[in-house]
């Protein structure tokens, strides 16, 4: 018995996979999604695993894993390489921390600044603008 999700045209395989028919396009461009067989006057049909390797590619990418970092996952997706995942993950985790580490401190200057700007009202020169000016200064 086929399932719903056997035998999909592209345009119900996106559906399926809640992107849209480029994103089925472009990730089979970029090597991440294979693209089946086209039979001789037929169209080219999809499954159950290409929706599941679809959703698994979006998900990452919410994960904040680059295109490039995906490959390398789905390279692993047999479930014998977790010591390579967690490797690859560690990376993406210290990498998020340095963000969120730089975010912190645009957030209190920036805070900073505008809270300098709500006492220095009536002045001529703004302080947010005066300090940029001088960051560019500086570097």
């Amino acid at each position: 018995m086929q399932t719903i999700f056997e035998n999909l045209t592209i345009g119900s395989f996106a559906k399926a996979a809640e992107v849209n028919v480029e994103t089925i396009r472009f990730y089979q461009r970029k090597g991440l999604l294979p693209e089946p067989d086209k039979p001789y006057g037929g169209i080219r049909r999809y499954g159950k695993a290409d929706v599941s390797r679809v959703k698994f590619i979006k998900s990452a990418q919410r994960l904040g894993f680059s295109l490039y970092e995906i490959a390398g996952l789905l390279m692993l997706d047999d479930g014998a390489h977790c010591d390579e995942a967690r490797v690859l993950a560690e990376h993406k985790l210290k990498n998020v921390r340095e963000k969120l580490t730089d975010l912190l401190r645009i957030e209190a200057v920036l805070s900073q600044l505008v809270c300098e700007c709500h006492e220095k009202k009536g002045r001529v020169s703004c302080p947010l603008i005066v300090s940029l000016q001088e960051y560019e200064g500086t570097h």
